[in-house]
């Protein structure tokens, strides 16, 4: 009967020390060798969406409305009416016709020879008509919420649908028979989100055209 092979004490601490001494070598290798990893730098940009040269938002556009007329020679002959105003300007701003005063809802202007009629602003014509009043009329949509109607034509440049630039001609002034004795003359109203607007309170200013 075969006996059983034990290790002297001696032994089995020797493996100990050896287990020991490999293991504490091995870390101190493993630790030396990671020091000589070179640093990373912290510079970097993190970028947190995806950027495009096609998505760059456009946010509050403004432009500068300008004047439907060019001729420096025109001046106006009736102004929007306001109920703020002092009595002078109201009156200033009533048209008669047929026996009763209207208030009037845009600014007339005035020059003896026919002058050119330009849009105010980049846009797109809805409307060409001849009113049996007002004479021949364009409507202009533009962005943001702002109509302009153009009255008193003698002559029309545009029609329906077309897309016009701001300061394009449109039309050339003419006479009409709602106020008749003002002769030839432009009547130029201005519409901001469905209310008539003093165009006054628009014109050479800056406003937004984009959102």
């Amino acid at each position: 009967m075969r006996r059983k092979r034990r290790l002297k004490s001696y032994v089995i601490k020797s493996l100990y020390v050896v287990l020991f001494l490999t293991i504490a070598v091995g870390g101190f290798m493993i630790s030396k060798s990671m020091k000589k990893i070179p640093a990373v730098e912290e510079n970097y940009t993190y970028v947190s969406s995806i950027i495009t040269d096609q998505d760059i938002a456009v946010i509050n556009e403004t432009t500068k409305m300008i004047k439907p007329v060019v001729n420096e020679k025109i001046t106006i002959g009736k102004s929007f009416y306001d109920y703020k105003a002092d009595s002078k300007q109201q009156e200033n701003s009533i048209i008669y016709y047929d026996g009763s005063y209207i208030q009037n809802s845009g600014i007339d202007y005035v020059l003896e020879e026919v002058f050119d009629v330009v849009s105010v602003l980049d846009g797109t014509v809805t409307d060409v008509r001849e009113d049996e009043l007002l004479g021949k009329v364009v409507e202009i949509k533009h962005n943001n919420g702002y109509v302009t109607s153009y009255q008193s034509l003698s002559e029309v440049s545009v029609k329906k649908d077309d897309t016009v630039t701001q300061g394009q001609t449109i039309g050339r002034s003419g006479t009409n028979k709602l106020d008749k004795d003002m002769g030839n003359h432009l009547h130029f109203e201005l519409y901001a989100n469905g209310q008539v607007a003093d165009p006054n309170l628009y014109i050479d200013k800056e406003i937004k055209t984009k959102e």
